[in-house]
């Protein structure tokens, strides 16, 4: 991918190094404690590990970086600028207002709008307050333990999370959790859609890269790598060896490549309307 280094984005928040990890100094039984305390009064009672110390350790230094990591960052800015930026366009060519989110970058564990959340969960939006949300250590794992290495495979994750802010912004998220509400039994298929939507979503994005001649030669095949080693079935296959799609959230292999292909073939936000339901 042919990017330029800008140094950090005005949008990136750097939160790398600079708190607590979840639950630090409090135990099993302490941060258990505090999530059903959580739960059943639909309160966030973590928030007393920032008021009272929480144990009694002290929030972490802020860490020093190496330039690697820097360059991932300037990478990761360039990426995220230039998807809100598209956005922006296609915004205002359907009349809309496109409203530019924020990307959180954080080490181990994070306290998001909607709630606690550790690196082992991977890049998430949070629609409460509209942030993508990544531990830079992801991309190792992207690389190393789902065999998906490349820029571009790493622009696809940035881009498919920034495909949920575009849902909120279109009221689509609420939607999509009003129809889980009413049919719980098909939660699941519902968020299968949502996500494929997102794929379809991250492949406008990838057309406008390619009509600007932004993409090299093996791009495509980096992200559709990256697309196909987050589906479901194989990351099921991975961990226990079998594949229910029942239990499905994000779809298989198959159906995320090829929602990310129609994005990058089409270059229309209408024809990922339909996401999910065929394929």
């Amino acid at each position: 991918m042919r990017w330029e280094d800008r140094g950090t984005s005005e949008d990136v928040e750097d939160r790398r190094g600079g708190g607590r990890r979840v639950g630090a100094g409090l135990g099993i039984g302490g941060f258990l404690l505090l999530l059903v305390l959580s739960v059943v009064f639909k309160k966030d009672f973590f928030t007393l590990l920032e008021t009272s110390g929480g144990g009694g350790s002290a929030p972490t230094a802020p860490a020093s970086h190496s330039p690697e990591e820097q360059k991932l960052v300037s990478f990761v800015s360039f990426v995220l600028d230039d998807v809100q930026d598209t956005w922006t366009r296609e915004f205002q060519e359907a009349g809309r207002r496109y409203d530019r989110t924020k990307l959180v970058l954080f080490t181990d564990a994070v306290r998001s709008g909607c709630g606690y959340a550790e690196a082992a969960m991977g890049p998430f939006y949070c629609p409460a307050d509209q942030r993508v949300y990544i531990d830079l250590g992801f991309y190792q794992e992207l690389r190393q333990r789902f065999g998906a290495p490349g820029d571009f495979a790493q622009a696809y994750v940035i881009a498919h999370e920034m495909g949920h802010h575009v849902q909120n912004i279109l009221g689509l998220e609420e939607r999509m959790r009003a129809a889980q509400q009413r049919d719980p039994d098909r939660a699941k298929a519902l968020s299968v859609r949502f996500e494929l939507q997102a794929d379809c979503l991250a492949g406008v994005w990838a057309h406008s890269t390619q009509q600007r001649s932004i993409l090299e030669a093996g791009d495509v095949e980096e992200a559709l790598g990256a697309a196909a080693a987050v589906g479901d079935d194989r990351i099921q296959k991975q961990a226990t060896g079998r594949v229910n799609p029942e239990t499905w959230t994000h779809g298989s292999s198959q159906q995320r490549m090829q929602w990310f292909n129609t994005g990058l073939q089409n270059g229309r936000v209408q024809e990922c309307e339909g996401a999910g339901s065929r394929g």
